[in-house]
């Protein structure tokens, strides 16, 4: 028999995100990080931000979407908005409940720009990394990333990967 295919036009349920993340899933490990490294920026932030004026994303929020970006290789900010709309270990690790409206992108980017320019990205990912050699979390073994992503984001800054004088690959120059 092959059964009746009924249409669900909404959610309900008794369980909460947390409940649907397996307890051995690595961002389990890496949500305990961030937060401490986020609590203990928390005096930055309030410097950041005024208490009057228009609602913000939250900046643990938007350091964590950040971080699930980089960690997942998602390749714009378009994107990782539309993640974070119905990926519910994404809405998990970043804190958005099940009913909450994911930000706008073109507010994200503007957002970001700001924690890029006060130098707050820098402060969270030594703090999470002084975290991760204390807990014994680090090792030297290989780790591969996606360059193409830190790239983009060291553009934002205006790196560029040319070297002076260099007149490309093969050319007398050397590699850029």
């Amino acid at each position: 028999m092959q059964g009746f295919d009924q249409k669900q036009n909404y959610i309900f349920s008794y369980h909460s995100p947390p409940d649907h993340v397996p307890l051995d899933h690595p961002l389990r490990k890496v949500k305990n990080l961030v937060n401490c490294a986020l609590k203990e920026l928390s005096r930055d932030f309030n410097e950041m931000y005024l208490p009057i004026g228009w609602p913000i994303i939250p900046p643990g929020k938007l350091i964590r979407a950040m971080l699930l970006q980089v960690l997942y290789s998602i390749r714009s900010e378009r994107l990782l908005i539309e993640q974070l709309d119905y990926n519910l270990l994404f809405r998990w690790f970043v804190g958005l409940a099940m009913h909450e409206e994911v930000w706008d992108q073109s507010t994200f980017s503007k957002h970001r720009k700001r924690l890029l320019d006060a130098n707050i990205l820098g402060k969270f990912f030594c703090r999470v990394c002084e975290q991760a050699q204390e807990q014994g979390l680090l090792s030297d073994e290989y780790f591969r990333v996606d360059g193409t992503l830190i790239e983009a984001f060291a553009s934002q800054k205006g790196f560029s990967t040319e070297r002076e004088g260099s007149t490309g690959v093969g050319g007398s120059g050397g590699r850029p």
